[in-house]
């Protein structure tokens, strides 16, 4: 495993960042490693990367314990913080050439890097008078530059505009490949694009570690859209077997209604229709996306 982390634990003062935390990735994974805020999800990128110990447990990158030998660990961790630490008076060329100094790497990888990471339009330009997704492409530029096994990233499209987001999404795709790659975002439609896993954190502690397919399954809950071609109430919808909630849509005739997993209300919905001589214009299951699973996983441990 290019990850190990076990019953890791973090403490400041008396408060709990991390409790007891364990988790392992392969190489050839892209795992989202999500959370709300203040989760323990930049502590624990922190520990893999050797910028802070952790408290108790071990944590092992391509199988070096992060407190035995950190220097090692680095020089095979690509790592993009979330507050990309750049500095703002060096060129982009000038930056990336230091950066490639301090790994002792070849300084011919720099054209290589700088065009697969969309830099070269801003390339002659310093780093302070780049865009805030320019500043991201250089930072992550600077973490691949010495062709790491492991690249961690933390949230890695900020500020990226939507042709940006493309491009650096098929990056990371390429990437993860080869290597194993650990991301953390807020944005869910990036994880369900990107990553075959995914690894919530919440209050320091893991609540679910799955792939984003089976996590998709964990809901409830099916939610179904149906619009009539005459008006009915909430009330009404809510007699019929199976439907938990109907939300008027605006109209009166367009409905969301959401029925436990078992039930499939669509013939119900029909024979309904049919008894007030309604037709049904639109019927059909909408998609549970990764947010709900999130909301729901989150919402439920902090209750």
């Amino acid at each position: 495993m290019s990850i190990e982390v076990q019953n890791v634990t973090k403490l400041y003062g008396e408060q709990k960042a991390l409790d007891d935390v364990s988790f392992s990735i392969g190489t050839g994974e892209i795992v989202g490693f999500l959370g709300p805020n203040g989760a323990g999800k930049s502590t624990m990128m922190k520990i893999l990367t050797c910028y802070i110990p952790q408290s108790e447990g071990t944590a092992r990158v391509c199988g070096i314990d992060t407190q035995d030998d950190s220097i090692t660990i680095r020089k095979k961790v690509g790592y993009l913080p979330e507050h990309n630490p750049l500095y703002l008076e060096m060129y982009v060329k000038e930056y990336l050439a230091f950066m490639a100094g301090v790994h002792k790497v070849s300084k011919d990888r720099i054209p290589e890097m700088i065009r697969k990471t969309g830099l070269e339009p801003e390339k002659h330009k310093k780093l302070g008078q780049l865009s805030k997704g320019y500043r991201q492409r250089a930072g992550l530029a600077a973490a691949l530059l010495h062709d790491p096994e492991v690249l961690i990233l933390d949230e890695p499209t900020t500020g990226l505009d939507p042709n940006q987001l493309v491009e650096i999404r098929n990056l990371i795709k390429e990437i993860g490949q080869a290597k194993t790659v650990m991301l953390s975002t807020h944005i869910m439609q990036e994880v369900e694009l990107l990553c075959n896993r995914v690894i919530i954190i919440n209050n320091g502690k893991i609540v679910t570690d799955s792939s984003t397919k089976v996590l998709t399954e964990l809901l409830d809950d099916r939610v179904f859209i149906v619009e009539f071609d005459k008006t009915t109430t909430a009330s009404q919808l809510k007699k019929l077997e199976g439907i938990r909630l109907a939300e008027d849509q605006g109209d009166g005739r367009k409905w969301q209604l959401t029925a436990l997993k078992e039930h499939d209300i669509r013939n119900t919905v029909f024979k309904y229709a049919v008894s007030q001589e309604m037709v049904v214009l639109e019927l059909r299951q909408k998609d549970q996306k990764l947010e709900n699973v999130f909301q729901k996983l989150t919402q439920k441990h902090e209750a």
